[in-house]
This record gives structure tokens, C-alpha cells and sequence, in this order.
């Protein structure tokens, strides 16, 4: 189980905290899957003929289905690992998908990029050298997923349920590395 950012101490009192959230995942999650129904409803109705019920019957259904899907999708197992990242003029704090937090002091940060992967939006954080990554708690459990970019390793995280959102964290990031 990851760190919350609660049990760690922010490196500097200016932080700003970024965190992935169930409950929005829920209501975006929901949202979705209630305009699909929206719009392929009537497309159904019309090809099939229809099924004789009011349009609130289909109403109520898509509700029940998108309550309960949206439900195990918020509660499941990709939907309860934790993102958080911190800002401070002390660092950046990243903890992605579930791993244990690692501080990266802003000198040891060659390059911070939030890009659009498809859908998602994918904060890629490579650091100067890799030594210079500090695990928050002083035990190495396991950091932040990694990827390859450019020719040198970068921790990456999924920004897709992060709140107040990727924008915010690129406007904090573009403030702190200027």
C-alpha cells in the first residue's frame, strides 16, 4: 500500500498538492457512460424497431447500469491505486499508480512534460541522474513506473484522475521550472 500524502512531510510550506480521486473518477466514469447511452439509445430503438417502453424505462436502466459500472470501475483495482504529485519550491513529490513517494530537488530535474497519451494525460519527470532521486521515507520500497524517453529513463504517472487536473499541475510545473 502507498503513502498517502498526509504521512509525508511536505518539503517546503508552499506546496501545492495534486491527488487522484475516486469520487470524481466515479462521476466522470458515470457522465460517460450515460451520454453513450444517450446517444446510441435512439440509434437501437430506431434499427430494432423499439421495444415499446417509454424513454424513461431506458432511462432508469442506463442509470442502474452506469451507477454500477462506474462503481466497480471507481472501487476497482486500477481505480484504487493512487496518484499524487506535490509541488514545493523545496521539489517535486511523486507518487504514481500505488508506488512509494520520491522527492526530486528541482536541480535534479532535467525535464518535466504533461503530454495527451489518447485519452489519458502522462506526466513524464526525468531526473538529472538517478542517484540524485530520493525515496521519501527512507526505505527503497519502489518508486514511480518508469519509461524510456529520448534515450534516458523518466518517471511517468498517470494524470487522468488527478485533481484539480493535469492544467493546473502544467501552469504549477511551468511557475516552478521557470
Amino acid at each position: 500500500m502507498s503513502i498517502a500524502p498526509e504521512q509525508v512531510q511536505a518539503p517546503a510550506t508552499d506546496a501545492v498538492l495534486f491527488r487522484s480521486s475516486p469520487v470524481r473518477t466515479f462521476v466522470v466514469v458515470f457522465v460517460l457512460l450515460m451520454v453513450s447511452f444517450g446517444l446510441v439509445s435512439p440509434i437501437v430503438a430506431l434499427v430494432s424497431g423499439g421495444t415499446g417502453n417509454p424513454w424513461w424505462h431506458t432511462a432508469i436502466q442506463a442509470g442502474a447500469i452506469s451507477l454500477l459500472a462506474s462503481g466497480c470501475y471507481a472501487w476497482s483495482i486500477r481505480g484504487a491505486l493512487t496518484t499524487w504529485v506535490r509541488v514545493s519550491s523545496g521539489g517535486l513529490e511523486l507518487a504514481a499508480q500505488g508506488s512509494d513517494p520520491i522527492l526530486l530537488a528541482w536541480a535534479d530535474i532535467s525535464a518535466v512534460v504533461v503530454r495527451r497519451v489518447g485519452l489519458r494525460s502522462v506526466l513524464e519527470v526525468t531526473p538529472v541522474d538517478l542517484d540524485r532521486v530520493h525515496p521519501v521515507q527512507d526505505e527503497d520500497l519502489g518508486g514511480p513506473p518508469m519509461s524510456e524517453t529520448a534515450d534516458v529513463p523518466a518517471f511517468t504517472a498517470d494524470l487522468s484522475e488527478l485533481w484539480p487536473g493535469p492544467r493546473a499541475l502544467r501552469r504549477e510545473l511551468d511557475r516552478r521550472m521557470s
